[in-house]
């Protein structure tokens, strides 16, 4: 056969694959889902521009628990937050639901090749080797730390009362918990004092300063397309780019890049050096560095790749906790029947911790708390820190539906074959709103359902803590829920304890922002980071 013959064939068998392709791929085009306005940018500025949540609950309401939805091009993907679909593709899956490859170039940006970007059998490796470090005596062990740095900020407002004749300032509450939380993190983690709350020209303290609203926050049109076609890119170029290219956002990564490089090598040959001279302290990087020691080979993570660790742990857990406390604090504010009710909880508590002789709270106390419990569960589920999650199937499939949908054409389903390669927007927040889980009264912030214990939690197992999806689930599921959980207690018992928080004039310009977490921003003011206002006041005591 001649050569010109055999190409003119492959190419027909080309064709006739593409057409098969074509024909036998699941398709979308029936699930309910809003029109896109425009075919460059898909609906993606309604999710990434707007109020975070807001569109998700307004689909939610219109389309159900799965809504198709447009990326730029046209490209058809699926909003989910159906609870089974949700328990299929974190727990039930395991590793055939990746993150989309433009996603871990994001993570890469402020996490380097840690466990936020790691895939597959690298992140199977890299989270067996981090695991002993999370597990619930070394966090309960933290809580010293995480109370003491509750308490510098105690100490802080305080000083900046006194003399107020008011009795009262307006602070932006966000301003200092953040380099409480950025410090408490730096210590449990890393037995490292960054300087934050001293000293304002810490090098390492400004890297992580509104590092994340600096770099992620308000995408403009043209953004949200380029992240999104950067999907079509091999991702050695993308990382080319991130790593080259001039931008506000950019600069800021590179430079918190450079500063916790430096801290993380000082540190690592420290803990390096601890160890082989048998002095390691019980912090997570040293048992990170210990736990990784005793693996061999393959196994056994790189120095590159525990020096990510530093970075991830860093962000993840200073941005979160911060942010959330934030929110919790704007809530209480909003309700003061619910502030007050915790606030007497928490004093009851410590006049039996003063009776029986002892200085501070345990983790034992916190759980004896019913309504602290209540109203941290109930934070978590109205205010998850991490909006959405992005997925992409590996495969041809199939999504399992908790209940059935009426599909455009009027057929009644209840799974939803899917394609490989088929891009998932993944929405906690609307999950943590799902009124099949939650009851009817979803969408209000009420502490009060997690002490009825006849309405329990409904449906499918999804989360790793109460069912919510906050800290996600499965082998993606945040590995330190239980730290975070026992720092925003530390933190929450001892600002409510001290002081009482009522709102500003600035309410109605409190704006949630998704810059992969969800921040709080003052309307007309995005160029100044992150806000939250409130009054704050000393608490009053009946003691």
């Amino acid at each position: 056969m001649l050569p010109q013959e055999l190409a003119l064939v492959l190419a027909g068998l080309t064709l006739l694959y593409a057409l098969y392709h074509y024909l036998t791929t699941p398709s979308l085009a029936d699930i309910p889902g809003p029109e896109a306005e425009s075919f460059w940018l898909g609906h993606l500025p309604e999710l990434f521009q707007t109020p975070s949540g807001d569109t998700d609950f307004k689909w939610q309401q219109e389309y159900g628990s799965v809504v198709r939805v447009k990326a730029p091009l046209g490209e058809d993907m699926l909003l989910i937050s159906d609870p089974k679909a949700l328990q299929y593709i974190y727990q039930t899956s395991g590793y055939k639901f990746p993150k989309q490859p433009e996603r871990r170039i994001l993570s890469r940006l402020v996490g380097d090749t840690g466990l936020t970007w790691a895939e597959g059998d690298v992140h199977k490796r890299q989270r067996k080797v981090m695991l002993p470090a999370f597990g619930v005596p070394e966090s309960k062990a933290l809580l010293p730390v995480f109370r003491h740095y509750a308490e510098q900020v105690t100490l802080k407002w305080k000083d900046m009362l006194t003399g107020h004749s008011e009795g009262s300032i307006k602070l932006n509450v966000h301003e200092n918990i953040a380099p409480a939380t950025l410090e408490a993190i730096g210590e449990a983690a890393f037995d490292y004092k960054l300087g934050a709350l001293q000293d304002d020209t810490s090098e390492l303290g400004r890297a992580y300063s509104n590092v994340i609203a600096t770099i992620f926050s308000e995408p403009s049109d043209a953004k949200i397309f380029i992240q999104n076609i950067a999907h079509y890119i091999p991702m050695e170029v993308q990382q080319f780019f991130y790593d080259h290219l001039p931008g506000k956002g950019l600069d800021k990564a590179r430079f918190n890049r450079d500063a916790a490089h430096k801290v993380a090598n000082e540190l690592l040959e420290m803990k390096t050096e601890a160890l082989l001279m048998g002095t390691d302290k019980r912090d997570v990087m040293s048992i990170l560095v210990k736990e990784n020691a005793n693996e061999t080979g393959d196994a056994r993570m790189s120095h590159k790749e525990i020096v990510s660790q530093m970075r991830t742990i860093m962000l993840a857990g200073q941005e979160t906790t911060s942010n959330t406390l934030s929110w919790a604090l704007l809530e209480l504010a909003k309700q003061p029947h619910i502030q007050t009710r915790l606030r007497n909880e928490v004093h009851a508590m410590e006049r039996t911790i003063r009776e029986r002789g002892d200085a501070d709270f345990t983790v034992a106390d916190f759980e004896a708390m019913p309504y602290l419990q209540a109203v941290l569960k109930e934070i978590l589920r109205f205010y998850p820190a991490v909006p959405h999650t992005f997925r992409q199937s590996l495969h041809d499939d199939v999504l399992p539906l908790s209940k059935p949908i009426t599909t455009r054409s009027g057929k009644t389903v209840s799974e939803i074959p899917i394609r490989a390669g088929l891009r998932l927007i993944l929405s906690v927040c609307a999950y943590n709103r799902e009124k099949d889980v939650f009851g009817e009264d979803a969408h209000l912030f009420n502490p009060e359902r997690w002490l009825d214990s006849s309405k329990g939690r409904r449906g499918s197992s999804v989360g790793v803590y109460s069912n919510l999806l906050t800290f996600a689930g499965g082998v993606r599921a945040c590995i330190g829920w239980r730290f975070a959980i026992y720092e925003l207690q530390a933190f929450l018992t001892e600002l409510v304890s001290n002081f009482q928080f009522e709102l500003t004039e600035d309410v109605h310009r409190i704006r949630k922002m998704t810059a992969i977490v969800m921040v709080p921003t003052l309307e007309g003011e995005i160029d100044k980071g992150v806000q939250l206002p409130l009054r704050v006041s000393l608490a009053p005591r009946d003691e």
